[in-house]
């Protein structure tokens, strides 16, 4: 599924849409809260998405922390200027390239988002912040404001949205994107059910969440009507669970992917292939949609245990938020 070939130039914002754009999506093998580790991996996968022709690259959700339940994430948090915001900027206008992904932005007041930002050739396309944090996610940031539509900014004649790992679930990504974008940038840091769990409570529950990983990136690009880069992470990872005396052993789910505006896998890579890059030839611009976008909340059923964490951890990780990030 995966092509390469030669460079074409990269669309300025205001410029004419490209009918074929070659993308690329970076799978990091991910060292929770190892900041500079995960920088200088995401940076040897981007350049090497550019030396193989891509004008578009996309990172993951947290490409310079990934995220687990690990307090040393807190140490990790920076302004919008930093080190992860100032690598985009710099590697797009070096490379001549569109580049995004997210981290955890510390705002003027205090407050902490997890805020995704593009930019092509140097200059900022748009940010987003993530609508709301994902079970032990809220230990560390918050939402974001409701009027915060994803929609990034122009570029290329393209209209560019941006969405990461459950908003991809959740139908009012669907609804904010709708008709007003082109091309979906994005990521996720999704996790797989405790491995060591028994194994008649954890395969069926792990298959469900595998399929989600992908399946709601398909629904949510074909409900909009616009094809959909996503970068994500890959490798163990181990930690405490919130509130219950056991621990967490398992993995990111990888699935990095190019998805078409109607929904069809162009190319992928899951998670036991391990980090890499993987590259497409894609025609971006919006499609016509049928039918409505479901009325109810998620876009696919989350399962038992993910319901179970979703509330537990949320609870717990605000109070852990207010009394350890916020404002710190």
């Amino acid at each position: 599924m995966a092509r390469a070939g030669a460079r074409g130039p990269v669309p300025e914002a205001g410029g004419d849409m490209a009918k074929t754009l070659r993308v690329a999506a970076v799978q990091l093998e991910t060292r929770v809260a190892d900041t500079r580790a995960n920088m200088a991996a995401c940076e040897r996968l981007a350049a090497e998405a550019v030396a193989r022709g891509a004008a578009w690259v996309a990172l993951p959700e947290f490409f310079n922390t990934g995220v687990a339940w690990e307090p040393a994430l807190a140490d990790a948090i920076e302004e919008e200027q930093g080190p992860a915001g100032s690598f985009l900027r710099a590697f797009s206008r070096d490379h001549g390239v569109v580049i995004g992904g997210s981290f955890l932005c510390r705002l003027e007041d205090g407050s902490v988002r997890n805020r995704y930002l593009a930019f092509a050739g140097g200059e900022r396309v748009g940010r987003h912040d993530k609508d709301q944090p994902t079970m032990w996610e809220n230990a560390f940031y918050e939402g974001g404001a409701p009027d915060d539509t994803g929609v990034l900014g122009p570029c290329g004649g393209l209209r560019v949205g941006a969405a990461l790992c459950w908003e991809f679930m959740r139908t009012r990504t669907a609804r904010r994107l709708r008709g007003l974008v082109d091309l979906i940038l994005g990521g996720s840091c999704w996790w797989s059910i405790p491995e060591n769990w028994p194994a008649r409570v954890r395969d069926p529950w792990e298959a469900a969440n595998r399929e989600n990983s992908l399946a709601s990136l398909r629904d949510t690009a074909r409900l909009v009507g616009a094809p959909v880069v996503h970068a994500a992470h890959c490798g163990r990872i181990e930690c405490p669970m919130p509130g219950l005396p056991l621990a967490y052993r398992g993995r990111f789910e990888g699935n990095a992917a190019v998805i078409d505006a109607r929904g069809n896998v162009v190319a992928l890579r899951n998670g036991d292939e391990g980090a890499g890059v993987l590259y497409a030839d894609i025609e971006p611009g919006e499609v016509p949609v049928h039918g409505e976008v479901p009325r109810r909340d998620w876009l696919r059923s989350r399962g038992t245990l993910p319901w179970f964490a979703w509330h537990h951890q949320r609870l717990l990780g605000r109070r852990w938020y207010r009394g350890h990030v916020r404002g710190r």
